[in-house]
């Protein structure tokens, strides 16, 4: 495994979305990140990125670039991104057709990290363990599995990623 430091660039999606009691309904105030960090006791150096804090379905091609200039940018050759789900394979495409020569691991979660039976953590530990162990390209992280960014799909009837050859 490696120990070099790791950057997580922020992007928004469910994962860091919280539920607002006097509105009733889930809006971003913050990243979660320093509080999961801080939880999981990792000592391995982490960069935190907040790029932005938007749900995926608004995310848009400069939303996308933005989140490819910071990975370009970014000292570190291991990558993680949370991310919203809906377009989290669009954004991997967008990466994976760069050809950065770095480690990048997108993920997300499917409910909120803040409500109860989220699998805002597992994601993120599965992500953050992935962007050790593999080479350099484009990946994504959800359901326990590791995907190459262009043979994954989400599967938004049931609400899990699938390979491509599977749907």
């Amino acid at each position: 495994m490696h120990h070099e430091a790791i950057r997580v660039i922020v992007t928004g999606g469910t994962f860091d979305k919280q539920y607002d009691a006097i509105r009733g309904e889930l809006t971003f105030r913050e990243s979660h990140l320093p509080e999961i960090l801080k939880r999981a006791r990792v000592i391995i150096p982490v960069e935190i990125e907040l790029n932005q804090l938007i749900d995926s379905l608004q995310m848009q091609d400069t939303n996308r670039k933005s989140v490819l200039a910071a990975c370009e940018k970014a000292p570190e050759t291991r990558i993680v991104i949370t991310h919203g789900t809906d377009t989290m394979a669009t954004t991997a495409s967008l990466l994976g057709n760069a050809h950065l020569g770095k480690t990048i691991v997108l993920t997300g979660a499917m409910v909120p990290y803040q409500i109860q039976d989220s699998d805002a953590l597992f994601n993120f530990g599965t992500a953050f363990a992935a962007v050790q162990l593999l080479e350099p390209g484009v990946y994504i992280a959800m359901n326990g599995r590791i995907f190459d960014w262009d043979k994954v799909m989400k599967n938004k009837e049931i609400g899990v990623f699938e390979s491509k050859a599977a749907i």
